[in-house]
């Protein structure tokens, strides 16, 4: 049996680092936790068949919700594809036995809340006053958490990112210009299925800016490229790796904890749920926020919006701070 040559191993090298930039990390984890679960904490065997896989959804019909059962599906359906075996998930029956879960089994889906403009005003104040009080005692650790976490909330809440796209924001694809506004592309995003890359706009306000929260947050951070977001040790040191996106929903929730917020409810999509919220409270038509925020559909701009009733007078910022942003 022959072996590969160095350019051929070279060239599956390439094609591997390719096919694996092709998948978000996030998917990517979770596929394989979802594996792992089905062949070794189940006891399924891969290849599977429809038998196989119907019977794992029967087991698991009552300890999981229905779109867990089918991001468990997804992964198999992809490790089937990708392994060159035919798909089992597809089958007729794996369809109808989740449907039968479906109607034995209703669940209503988990949301996030959505985060308060007032809410988000008091966490700002509070790290306004952190900030103010560090510099008075040249406390450079307080001073930079302070402008971080200013940071992380405004140009979440205003450009209604996800958690993931907080993390992956880098300062060499950001341009922002104090007073007038800040451009920020995104290589990989959810949304963007051709993978070309997404570019977000956001002008600079007078209240609450994202655009000066960022510059303030740059400049005593002192970082000209790579990550934006990063973890700060107690000492005040910056890592050169970016937040994990799967730590943000913790470290939102003492962001917010250490401005006096009740945050138990908050999690890492609050931020673009907040916003999505707010804009319809403030008059906003779908088709407006559908482009700002990138949705291509108006089914998942919908799971977004809480009824401007709900959110009530706490939704309004006086649309002379904010007329600017309207698309």
């Amino acid at each position: 049996m022959g072996t590969l040559d160095e350019d051929e191993r070279s060239t599956m090298t390439d094609i591997e680092r390719y096919v694996r930039a092709a998948t978000r990390d996030n998917t990517r984890r979770s596929y394989q936790a979802a594996i792992d679960h089905f062949e070794t904490q189940w006891g399924g065997f891969l290849p599977a068949t429809a038998e196989g896989v119907a019977r794992y959804l029967a087991d698991h019909a009552e300890q999981h919700a229905v779109s867990t059962l089918r991001q468990r599906l997804a992964a198999l359906s992809q490790w089937h594809i990708s392994q060159g075996f035919p798909d089992p998930t597809k089958a007729p029956l794996v369809r109808q036995v989740l449907r039968g879960i479906r109607t034995l089994h209703p669940t209503p889906p988990k949301q996030a809340a959505p985060l308060l403009l007032q809410h988000l005003q008091t966490a700002v104040q509070c790290f306004e006053d952190e900030a103010r009080q560090a510099r008075e005692c040249h406390d450079l650790t307080t001073l930079r958490r302070a402008r971080r976490d200013t940071a992380l909330l405004l140009l979440g809440f205003w450009r209604g990112f996800r958690g993931d796209e907080l993390a992956r924001l880098r300062v060499e694809h950001i341009q922002a210009e104090a007073g007038v506004g800040i451009t920020l592309f995104l290589p990989r995003s959810k949304g963007d299925r051709e993978a070309l890359g997404v570019q977000h706009r956001t002008p600079a306000l007078k209240a609450l800016c994202p655009v000066s929260a960022y510059l303030q947050w740059i400049e005593v951070a002192g970082i000209a490229h790579g990550p934006v977001f990063r973890k700060l040790d107690r000492w005040g040191n910056l890592s050169d790796t970016p937040l994990n996106s799967n730590s943000l929903v913790g470290l939102l929730r003492r962001m917010l904890e250490r401005a006096g917020v009740p945050a138990a409810l908050y999690t890492g999509h609050s931020l673009r749920r907040g916003f999505a919220t707010w804009a319809t409270a403030n008059g906003w038509e779908l088709k407006s926020l559908m482009s700002y925020v990138g949705w291509k559909d108006a089914k998942s701009a919908l799971r977004y919006i809480d009824s401007a009733q709900r959110f009530g007078e706490l939704a309004v910022l006086p649309a002379s701070q904010v007329h600017n942003l309207i698309p």
